[in-house]
């Protein structure tokens, strides 16, 4: 069984940085993808950034030049750095580990607040 745990949300005022963590236990094999996806209230979660084992790296338009995604693949973290944040990034922050070759996975953790307000 894999788990997935994220950390780091809190509270924030807008121009202000926050990091996530989020570290995945388990069976886990090689050429997966790690990301974040956060949901507002009323809203259909979204894509924040991914992060393929391989190196590349998808953002939404939204956070580009914000929000900087890394991995740590020895340990299977991956971070989400945020910066410049605004309060339209305003949500609940989804971990996502996945992989679409066989074996294939899709596992979720259980999130992480993040609210931006002065």
């Amino acid at each position: 069984q894999v788990q997935v745990v994220e950390s780091g949300g809190g509270l924030v005022q807008p121009g202000g940085s926050l990091r996530l963590s989020c570290a995945a236990s388990g069976r886990i094999f090689s050429s997966n993808v790690m990301g974040w996806f956060r949901q507002a209230p009323g809203k259909q979660r979204e894509l924040v950034a991914d992060s393929y084992d391989g190196g590349s790296a998808n953002y939404a338009d939204s956070v580009k030049g914000r929000f900087t995604i890394s991995r740590d693949n020895a340990n299977n973290i991956v971070y989400l750095q945020m910066n410049s944040l605004k309060p339209e990034d305003t949500a609940r922050y989804y971990c996502n580990l996945r992989r679409t070759s066989w074996p294939s996975y899709d596992y979720w953790g259980q999130g992480t607040q993040v609210t931006v307000s002065s």
